[in-house]
């Protein structure tokens, strides 16, 4: 979604009005885009607009309606964001406040099968499990000591963890604690999972709320937008195309050629919607912030949801790990939601897929896919009749125009001050959402404190002040870095390090 607020006076926004003095405007694109408009509201800015793609706010909060229980009704099920951790405080005071049901997860209730049934291969999970806390330790102290970053099959290699390619159920057991290592930061990605889960707490619970997850989204929007009626600050069903931006404000353009003048705007399209260029930049992004938007990665994280028409897999267990003879990734976690807690008696099944697996799924039908599922199940429980499933249903996160991906992730290599490029504002416009945070990246709670922290400083500058983030004076602009060296100076590039030839003199 993009949020646009508008300002007048005292008032700001991300987008603003055609008419009315210049004023601040935010326009932004997920659920941080909420909290830029309550952050915008508490300081006493109402001058803004909401521009949303879909016709609900949310963004990759997704929920759906899927299959039925004995009464005919539907459950409702989470496409997007399907977890909080217990202990973020804001998250558990808003699941709180709006009574959001959901029920922890026990990832020690699993159950782990191969291609010729269940199998029994605890032992390597107990084993990754020694080797993650000494691979966490290490990726902390590279932190401290400024060491160059790996990717985490370096970084598990050599905290004792380096299975051959061969040992499927060793590659199983990976994926259940690591899914892609060799796309990702060792040391970014260990900190953003550790500053969640040692932080906060270890808790994950996951959100089993009938109205679905996005209620805590539309509940705290109703807190600044008028209930009554349809508030005009909130467009749905609304797609960018174009946005001009300058030191003076920014304006907006919309498929249905309607405009948008602010003072300042805040974009919160995903990460896979920068990439795709599918909004126009006028001028152009500079080449510093292209730059950062094509260095970092959206992930895609698919759940493909079944309901049979019977439990036929170990109801007292919560996930079942399976090992393909073949294809690291191959519908490898079944999770049941038919547990007390959850949602008893559904029969409902999800598998997870992610990166190249998950692309292949949304490349094939439904009926390709839901067959390949069966026969892994038929494989997993050969003693039980597999029944057809009674409904059936995944996203394609990667066709999504307002997503194009469901989470950034942090690459090998890629530095602190290339992801604050990503970050930073281009004159008056600016950006948040979960990719922007470098601290919770590819989290919920990323994205609400990159809200939250964005409209805190465009209500400081509309208000002629400076802002005070994690007890530090913030004033104007956020730091950008035009140009970005590497680490190695060039007359080190001699025969004594390898280097032979003269790379400028050919």
């Amino acid at each position: 979604m993009f949020e646009s607020l508008a300002s007048h006076g005292n008032n700001k926004n991300m987008h603003r009005n055609h008419s009315g003095n210049p004023g601040s405007n935010v326009t932004q694109r997920r659920w941080n885009g909420r909290y830029h408009g309550s952050t915008l509201s508490n300081a006493s800015i109402h001058d803004f607009v909401i521009l949303e793609y879909r016709n609900t706010i949310g963004g990759r909060v997704w929920s759906t309606d899927f299959g039925q229980d004995k009464t005919g009704k539907p459950y409702v099920i989470e496409l997007g964001a399907n977890w909080r951790s217990y202990t973020v405080s804001e998250q558990v005071e808003q699941a709180n406040k709006h009574r959001l049901k959901n029920t922890p997860d026990n990832f020690s209730s699993v159950l782990t099968y191969d291609e010729t049934g269940y199998s029994d291969y605890q032992d390597l999970l107990d084993a990754i499990s020694d080797v993650k806390d000494v691979a966490y330790r290490n990726a902390g102290q590279m932190l401290l000591d400024n060491i160059q970053d790996h990717n985490a099959r370096t970084g598990f290699a050599l905290a004792g963890w380096n299975p051959q390619r061969s040992d499927m159920k060793a590659q199983a057991v990976e994926w259940w604690n690591w899914a892609s290592p060799e796309a990702s930061s060792f040391i970014f990605g260990v900190a953003a999972e550790n500053l969640t889960f040692n932080q906060f707490g270890e808790d994950n619970h996951m959100v089993v709320d009938p109205r679905g997850y996005s209620t805590i989204i539309e509940r705290e929007a109703s807190t600044f937008l008028h209930k009554e009626v349809q508030d005009r600050r909130l467009r749905l069903n609304t797609q960018v195309t174009d946005i001009k931006y300058s030191n003076k404000g920014v304006k907006i353009t919309n498929s249905d050629g309607s405009c948008v003048s602010a003072a300042y705007a805040v974009c919160t399209f995903s990460l896979g919607v920068l990439q795709n260029d599918v909004v126009q930049f006028d001028p152009a992004l500079p080449k510093w912030k292209q730059t950062a938007i094509q260095k970092f990665t959206m992930g895609t994280y698919t759940k493909i949801f079944l309901q049979f028409d019977e439990t036929f897999w170990p109801p007292d267990s919560q996930f079942f790990l399976y090992a393909s003879p073949t294809t690291r990734g191959y519908y490898p976690v079944f999770q049941s939601l038919s547990k007390d807690g959850f949602m008893p008696g559904s029969n409902i099944l999800f598998v997870t897929v992610v990166e190249e697996q998950a692309y292949r799924v949304e490349r094939q039908s439904d009926e390709e896919t839901k067959g390949e599922i069966l026969a892994v199940l038929r494989e997993m429980f050969p003693d039980k009749r597999i029944p057809e499933p009674t409904a059936f249903v995944y996203p394609r996160w990667n066709n999504e125009p307002w997503a194009y991906g469901s989470y950034s992730n942090w690459p090998v290599g890629t530095t602190l001050e290339m992801h604050q490029n990503l970050r930073a504002n281009v004159d008056r416009l600016w950006f948040a959402g979960e990719a922007t945070s470098a601290s919770y990246f590819g989290f919920l709670h990323g994205a609400w404190f990159e809200g939250r922290e964005a409209g805190e400083q465009i209500a400081a500058m509309l208000q002629d002040r400076c802002s005070t983030t994690h007890g530090i004076e913030t004033c104007g602009d956020r730091t950008h870095y035009d140009v970005l060296h590497g680490t190695t100076p060039g007359d080190a590039y001699t025969i004594i390090n390898g280097w032979p030839v003269n790379s400028t003199n050919l």
